[in-house]
């Protein structure tokens, strides 16, 4: 770790960038220079070009791309936090190991490397840093992870820090937590350069803010100028009553943990068992704090960790705990959609063949007939034919957000479980997710299981809210009644979080915590 360049020093610089793949713009004339001690955020909807621009000043541009203007870095360092930061993580070694192997390319004793490795989690202020060192990535929450990362970033001696959507899937309080540590940073003196779509962290952290739309600056200036005109609210919930239908998916007795080197950890029902249901047609949206077993809890439902005591059952009949044991009509019943769509499809297949594949394995569709059924259901959620024929690459967040539900309701689920699938897009692409998630409900029936830490887009599609904490649901009931008049101290938490002119109050029960 180096001393701080003074402030208002620019340490990287992009000029006139153009990136072009096939033929088409992906930038197209992007400028924006990095200075010492300030951020300058990047906002935009989603495929505007946000990550194509700050992944440029890494060097890094999309395979076959052509690029024109220049990127200058100085020679710093730069540093990068990505959006899903466990694939910047090597799964198979402990985060100390991780950090010393960085530290180790600065001269100094072992006393002197270990101390540099504290500093680092100091400087990215994770608590219990020891705990933490002893762990696995996969052992840690997504917010524990970004924080491993950016101490990465500090060991490696970053001038210039890449933010890429740092508050995606976290709850209210943890998003609060991150905005302090990239001030913190900039205080430094480390120029820090915020791709974001959550636009009240914007707010709070930015210098300046480009907005880009279709990979051209459209408008620049400070948070309040260029913010004023663009929508960032999601839908208010229309509905009082629950729907009626008897009980499609459910838990009983439901505990869960993760084996660690010091043992079982347990994540959900530590102290008496997790049980939750939802009714045939009937969304139940689940929140809580980061590490709170949100995850864990929608990963035991859908057969992605069999490692519980207790039972998942649906219609009534108890499930196999493994995917890989349940039958196919159960596969197909329970559809699970991943907060990171991109991760969740192979990058060299085109995206129609991937969703048809769905009705192929999960209902002995023809080929033939699948792959028009996925086009047409592809279309009802706004993807092109030209779009859906290209590979995961060529789509933006969002639009791969919108191919997981096509792939998903090829199956012809009963159930659909969406893990953030609202996180990391910008509020108008939000709103349309949450919009077809609405439609999908009415036309097809489904039952939901939303988990999110959105305390607005839970209240704009679920008919209940459960609240989780420390792996316990501390709180549930109706949502207008759950938000209007919330009774559990870690509710009234993440409203006043996520609402800030409500009553201050104060928090119990730590904020991070196994995922």
């Amino acid at each position: 770790m180096t001393n701080p360049i003074p402030q208002a020093v620019t340490v990287a610089e992009i000029d006139d960038l153009r990136v072009e793949i096939g033929g088409r713009a992906i930038v197209d004339g992007v400028s924006l220079a990095a200075v010492a001690g300030k951020v300058t955020a990047l906002v935009g909807p989603s495929g505007s070009g946000k990550t194509t621009t700050g992944l440029a000043l890494l060097g890094e541009y999309p395979e076959g791309a052509r690029v024109t203007g220049s990127v200058r870095t100085a020679g710093h360092a730069v540093g990068y936090v990505p959006q899903h930061p466990a694939a910047a993580l090597n799964p198979a070694r402990r985060v100390g190991a991780l950090l010393r192997d960085i530290a180790r390319r600065q001269d100094g004793s072992r006393a002197e490397t270990r101390e540099r490795v504290r500093q680092a989690l100091r400087l990215a202020q994770l608590p219990d840093p020891d705990e933490v060192l002893r762990r696995f990535p996969h052992q840690l929450s997504g917010g524990q992870q970004q924080r491993v990362v950016l101490a990465q970033a500090f060991l490696l001696g970053a001038r210039v820090l890449i933010a890429d959507e740092p508050t995606t899937g976290q709850d209210a309080l943890t998003r609060q937590g991150i905005v302090a540590e990239l001030s913190a940073v900039a205080r430094q003196g480390i120029a820090v350069v915020l791709l974001s779509h959550d636009l009240d962290t914007v707010r709070q952290l930015a210098d300046e803010v480009v907005l880009l739309r279709r990979g051209r600056v459209v408008d620049r200036g400070t948070p309040a100028a260029v913010l004023a005109t663009v929508p960032h609210q999601a839908p208010r919930a229309a509905r009082d009553a629950l729907p009626p239908g008897t009980v499609r998916l459910e838990t009983r007795r439901l505990s869960a943990g993760h084996r660690t080197a010091r043992g079982q950890v347990r994540v959900l029902g530590a102290a008496g068992a997790v049980e939750v249901s939802v009714r045939a047609g009937e969304c139940l949206a689940v929140v809580g704090r980061s590490g709170s077993g949100k995850t864990t809890l929608g990963r035991c439902l859908a057969g992605l960790h069999p490692a519980y005591r207790g039972e998942v059952l649906l219609d009534g009949q108890p499930m196999a705990r493994s995917l890989r044991s349940r039958r196919r009509e159960e596969l197909a019943a329970v559809q699970y959609v991943f907060q990171d769509a991109r991760a969740a499809f192979d990058e060299y297949r085109p995206v129609l063949d991937q969703v048809a594949r769905t009705a192929v394995r999960l209902r002995g569709a023809a080929p033939a007939e699948a792959r028009e059924r996925a086009a047409q259901v592809l279309g009802e959620l706004g993807l092109s034919a030209e779009l859906v024929v290209r590979r995961p690459g060529g789509l933006s967040g969002g639009e791969l957000q919108r191919a997981a539900l096509a792939r998903a309701l090829l199956a012809e689920p009963t159930v659909l479980i969406g893990d953030e699938i609202t996180s990391g897009l910008d509020a108008v692409t939000r709103n349309a997710i949450l919009g077809i998630l609405a439609g999908m409900r009415e036309r097809y029936g489904l039952s939901v299981l939303f988990i999110t830490h959105d305390v607005a887009a839970a209240g704009a599609l679920a008919d209940r809210i459960a609240v989780l904490d420390a792996g316990q649901v501390v709180e549930e009931g109706p949502t207008r009644q759950l938000l209007e008049d919330p009774r559990h101290p870690v509710t009234r938490a993440l409203l006043r979080a996520a609402l800030p002119d409500r009553a201050e109050e104060p928090v119990s029960g730590p904020a991070g915590g196994l995922r």
